[in-house]
């Protein structure tokens, strides 16, 4: 992590970079904002394939290691040092939880399990807590199965609540205290959230501004932000929501390319989005947004595979954590 020097209010890093300092120059977030992306599908087999960035730069994504199984469809979180998947696809559906601490790079390791095997969960969290909502069983269209699981333990994840529809192929993102959920199979507009400290049902929040699946989530402490999917045919569209209230999702901007199926991950000011699938064809492409304002995405770089189908996305420093 480099120097610290210390100040009345705490510790931070010398030339620590400013886009994820707070109002006094302190932040509780690593210095480094460092995002991963785990898992997937090559259209050939799934991977177990994590990448990692550097958030606050831009730039190709470098190899972290490898999960402890090859599959796609995956729900993320994290802590501010913690990294963990839930579920997915192997060649069956999975209830296989995996971890890795963010700040280092290596295989993960077995968590737990969560409390059903499926694929194409959402997932959010708080520093505490992480959440994986929805997902796919079998001949089932989606389910409305909120998990939980606290993070810094290992062990099996527990019953939370439910969702306010069965769904899969949707995203999640939060702020300390609220998660949300938005859109889902086959191209709805709900937005739902909860309340992450507590356990209980989700409530509607709003729409998006049109119905779509299979979209990435990401989010500072105050606004979440949707980035592509699908409609009839994938779209570019990134929508934002003010996370403290409910209402309807504003349009915010397009991605660099339409796709649908990426992973999304943040530090407290920039938004990321990576891989995913237009049409016929995976991408390998990295976004980025600055999340305070609107507009439309940059390239940031690429992934080290182009790769889609639940492509989870984590980092040290997302909107969850403040």
């Amino acid at each position: 992590m480099g120097v610290l020097a210390a100040s009345g209010a705490g510790l931070y890093g010398v030339g620590a970079d400013p886009s994820i300092l707070g109002a006094e120059g302190l932040t509780a977030f690593p210095v480094a904002a460092r995002g991963l992306f785990g898992g997937g599908y090559i259209g050939s087999a799934n991977v177990n394939t994590i990448d990692y960035i550097q958030i606050a730069t831009t730039g190709n994504a470098t190899d972290f290691g490898d999960l402890t199984v090859a599959r796609r469809g995956v729900g993320a979180c994290s802590s501010s040092t913690r990294g963990v998947w839930a579920n997915g696809n192997s060649g069956s559906n999975s209830n296989i939880i995996d971890y890795v601490e963010i700040s280092t790079t290596g295989n993960a390791t077995d968590f737990g399990d969560s409390t059903q095997a499926r694929e194409a969960s959402a997932g959010c969290s708080s520093e505490t807590k992480g959440l994986f909502a929805g997902g796919y069983i079998s001949s089932v269209p989606g389910v409305n199965t909120i998990d939980y699981i606290t993070i810094a333990t290992t062990g099996n994840a527990t019953d939370f609540g439910n969702l306010t529809t069965s769904t899969h192929w949707f995203a999640g993102l939060a702020s300390s205290t609220r998660g949300l959920f938005g859109g889902g199979y086959v191209a709805i507009n709900v937005i739902s959230y909860v309340t992450i400290a507590t356990t209980g049902n989700a409530t509607d929040f709003g729409d998006l501004t049109a119905g779509r699946q299979a979209s990435a989530g990401c989010s500072s402490s105050t606004r979440g932000l949707f980035g592509g999917g699908k409609t009839s045919v994938e779209v570019n569209t990134i929508d934002y929501v003010t996370i403290a209230t409910t209402g309807n999702a504003t349009d915010f901007g397009d991605l660099t390319v339409a796709r649908q199926r990426a992973g999304g991950c943040s530090s407290p000011t920039r938004g990321v989005f990576a891989g995913g699938f237009f049409s016929t064809t995976r991408t390998d492409a990295i976004d980025y947004v600055e999340i305070a304002t609107t507009g439309n995405a940059t390239d940031f770089g690429d992934l080290t595979l182009a790769r889609d189908t639940g492509v989870g996305g984590l980092s040290n420093a997302h909107g969850g954590l403040g």
